[in-house]
């Protein structure tokens, strides 16, 4: 009998209020809930899911709720001692686009919190803020552990101003942290964050351009270069790029999106995506196959409100299997 996967996903669980842009009003736990249940959902008996955050002690039972129909998910890295955690309000303008608004600060995730689970096959952090993963955390990942690094550009590439607004930022600081992650995802929006010029003339270009893609093969070579072995740019409906290396040079594959009825609600489908790139490298070590998985994940999460949205994993294989008929 092989032994059982263990998958750690880092980051906070912020007490969310989301108004949709149809003007529905969703209050739930979010962010790293949302791969953790679809992974406990995917693995059933054949591994365990470890969500590592730092919360409010008011939110520690209603956390502890929302994840007790998960039998495989464990509780041990849910810190409530400091009592800080993450309060989100969203505000979406149309299903992609969204106001944010933070008005509590988790405390940043340490080598401390992590170091009771460097036994995991795979760590997925999934930070929405630039200061709630420490690079510390993942240096010390890197040197105790083998298990894959999968890490979600959103939190680096966001700030949050005094008055509790999130603004996009550039991610400057980044080739200090290229090296200590193996599998690197983000959105357009957020690559465009890490590809920015030595100086601009008078004004910064908007970064909000879904059209602007030219900049991506060159950022992909740095990444690589970096020591990042994986590199994925999702494109929302459209599908996601794979960029990785291959005989010394750099290789670029499409991966093209589920087809979907009608979006509901997109809050958490890029935290949904990154689960499905953990349990594809986890189970397979198979990158096209875990971008596949993550498509998957990402697109069910626009489907409804709730958890029934994610699927087990027979059922999540045969969507994969109608989907991508000549793939792997």
């Amino acid at each position: 009998m092989s032994k059982p996967l263990k998958i750690v996903v880092a980051g906070p669980i912020p007490r969310d209020t989301i108004s949709t842009y149809e003007n529905d009003i969703i209050m739930r736990y979010g962010c790293v809930t949302h791969p953790v249940i679809a992974l406990s959902k995917l693995l059933a008996d054949e591994g365990s899911v470890v969500p590592v955050t730092n919360i409010h002690q008011k939110d520690e039972a209603g956390i502890a709720k929302e994840f007790e129909a998960f039998r495989n998910v464990s509780l041990e890295g849910i810190n409530s001692k400091e009592d800080r955690g993450t309060v989100i309000l969203l505000d979406f303008k149309d299903q992609n686009n969204r106001e944010e608004k933070q008005l509590a600060c988790m405390n940043p995730i340490r080598p401390k919190h992590i170091k009771q689970h460097l036994d995991a096959d795979a760590f997925v952090f999934v930070p929405i803020t630039d200061f709630e993963i420490s690079l510390s955390t993942l240096k010390h990942i890197k040197k105790h552990s083998k298990g894959k690094i999968i890490f979600d550009a959103h939190g680096a590439t966001t700030a949050m101003d005094v008055k509790g607004h999130r603004h996009r930022k550039f991610w400057v600081d980044r080739d200090e942290w290229l090296p200590y992650i193996d599998v690197l995802k983000m959105n357009l929006e957020e690559s465009q964050c890490m590809s920015f010029a030595r100086e601009y003339e008078h004004e910064i270009p908007s970064i909000y351009d879904e059209n602007a893609t030219e900049h991506l093969d060159d950022l992909a070579e740095h990444v690589l270069k970096k020591g990042v072995s994986y590199f994925y740019v999702t494109m929302d409906s459209r599908g996601c790029i794979l960029y990785h290396m291959q005989d010394g040079k750099v290789k670029k594959d499409w991966i093209p999106s589920i087809k979907v009825d009608k979006v509901v609600d997109t809050t958490g489908c890029g935290d949904s995506f990154a689960g499905g790139l953990a349990y594809g490298f986890a189970k397979y070590n198979d990158p096209v196959r875990a971008a596949q998985y993550a498509n998957i994940l990402g697109a069910r999460r626009t489907q409804g409100k709730g958890w029934d949205v994610f699927k087990t994993a027979e059922e999540t294989e045969a969507i994969r299997e109608s989907s991508y008929a000549t793939d792997k």
